[in-house]
């Protein structure tokens, strides 16, 4: 990075005029006259106090326990941008999840630095973009930052209210400040912005222990993300209940993600991560998100979905549903299979298990009962010998991810704290055993091929054992099938 106390990272706005980086080839040029109009006759805005942002003390004391692991150091995390989906329109904005769990903002293009100080721990700045406000013309030129286009930021004063750090700056203050961190020991998180990345030096291993820091730090959650991850769930299960309501009627897996993903809007902030309604054969693909097919009745249909709450807490569901409200014999038989492997997976998550337990006991239930089903060309346990492993041609994941703020949380982690380590309470993970027999897999009876189920819920250690967050969504044959029955029951006469 240039040692430049006037380095600016984020245009300024030109006031006259529009900006290069924010016009296009269908803009006019607007008059000098039209600029000083659209500047006056505003009345000011009302001097209110902006709320404290929810969770406040708990941001907070993050930082704190951030800056007691870097003594000394500054650090770097900023939100990132908005992304381009194509040509000048982007994506809809979600914030950095370091930056959002440090701080409680979600707005676009702030940096949090925190500077070391002399007698101790850290003084924490936050760099925002300036309310522009209408006495300013960009309210009106710039597209991407005017108000009467995007509408307006929190700004300075609010921001500083809001998020209740040391102190609020503008942006355009932040390269001075980057150039007296750098005078000393620094660190920043990197991969989130490109600009503030490439005006940085290279320094790959400290910058990966701050990343390496964070995640750990949000392997335990307390009282209050497990609440939200609460409140995101139970927006799922509504989600689901919706899909079910509009299957009688619907025909491809695209109305599937449109109903799930309406929900996830109207509840929360969107959905947690690509939705997966995967039908037929397609549920035999882990990742299927195209979900371009029609589906016939007899399918099963394997919905995979999460709504994230406002608070960017998601869940992370899986349910596999008979379309036709009633699973066949081969569909039920193999969904048992799965679900007595979950509930195997569930006895082992307690504090003192090792992460790997319950993927452990799950993959001796499925393998087991695969050779059952006399689809293992060997026996169950030569299967599950490490250096054979043939039961993952139909299993093909693990059983378990940590959850949170990302759909797979905490994924800087050092392995031997996260995939070698310990269940802790606080810990919230989800328990996803699944069976996928391809449809061309000629190791598979011909009955069963093209079945494929997952059955994923969302877990927290607790100090007594365990707690299934998700359970109030049906999970059991029977039950799936009541609840199925239930809700077209209760859906209004059409």
């Amino acid at each position: 990075m240039k040692n430049d106390a006037t380095l600016t990272l984020t245009p300024s706005v030109d006031a006259t005029a529009v900006e290069p980086a924010t016009r296009t080839v269908y803009d006019a040029e607007p008059p000098a006259a039209l600029l000083e109009y659209v500047s006056t006759g505003w009345a000011s805005p009302p001097a209110t106090v902006e709320p404290t942002v929810r969770g406040v003390e708990r941001f907070r004391a993050r930082r704190r326990a951030l800056s007691a692991q870097f003594p000394g150091e500054a650090l770097l995390v900023p939100t990132g941008h908005e992304k381009t989906r194509a040509n000048d329109t982007t994506y809809r904005f979600r914030a950095g999840t370091d930056f959002y769990y440090l701080t409680g903002d979600l707005e676009p293009d702030c940096v949090l630095v925190m500077l070391p100080q002399t007698e101790g721990g850290h003084h924490d700045i936050l760099f925002v973009e300036p309310r522009l406000g209408k006495t300013d013309s960009a309210f009106f030129t710039n597209r991407t930052k005017g108000e009467v286009w995007v509408g307006p930021r929190l700004g300075i004063e609010r921001s500083r209210d809001r998020f209740a750090l040391d102190e609020v700056l503008a942006l355009s203050e932040l390269g001075a400040t980057i150039a007296r961190a750098q005078q000393g020991p620094w660190r920043a998180a990197r991969g989130i912005d490109p600009e503030l990345d490439a005006a940085l030096s290279a320094q790959e291993e400290r910058d990966a222990g701050l990343a390496t820091a964070l995640s750990e730090m949000r392997l335990i959650k307390d009282n209050f993300e497990i609440e939200e991850l609460r409140a995101a769930i139970a927006a799922t299960a509504r989600g689901f209940e919706d899909v079910i309501r509009a299957l009688p009627g619907a025909s491809s897996e695209r109305e599937v993600e449109g109903i799930f993903n309406l929900r996830a809007r109207v509840d929360g902030n969107d959905v947690g991560y690509g939705t997966i309604a995967a039908s037929g054969p397609n549920a035999c693909i882990l990742h299927w998100v195209h979900n371009d097919r029609r589906f016939e009745r007899s399918d099963l249909l394997l919905l995979d979905a999460g709504v994230e709450a406002h608070t960017l807490y998601t869940a992370d569901v899986t349910r596999t549903l008979p379309i036709c409200g009633r699973f066949s014999p081969e569909q039920r038989e193999i969904y048992a299979l799965v679900l007595a492997s979950q509930r195997a997976a569930f006895a082992e998550c307690r504090p003192g298990r090792a992460f790997l337990d319950p993927n452990r006991a799950a993959m001796r239930v499925l393998a087991h009962g695969i050779e059952r089903l006399g689809i293992l060309n060997v026996r169950a346990e030569e299967a599950l010998r490490e250096d054979r492993q043939f039961y993952k041609r139909y299993s093909l994941h693990g059983v378990s991810h940590m959850l949170g703020l990302d759909v797979h949380d905490c994924a800087r982690a050092r392995q031997e704290i996260y995939r070698y380590g310990t269940l802790t309470p606080g810990m919230v993970l989800t328990v996803e055993p699944g069976l996928y027999f391809q449809p061309d897999d000629l190791t598979v009876p011909a009955r069963y091929r093209g079945i494929g189920v997952r059955i994923e819920d969302d877990v927290a250690i607790t100090a007594a054992g365990c707690e299934i967050l998700s359970q109030a969504i049906p999970s059991e044959t029977n039950e799936v099938e009541r609840w199925m029955a239930r809700v077209w029951d209760s859906a209004p006469a059409t």
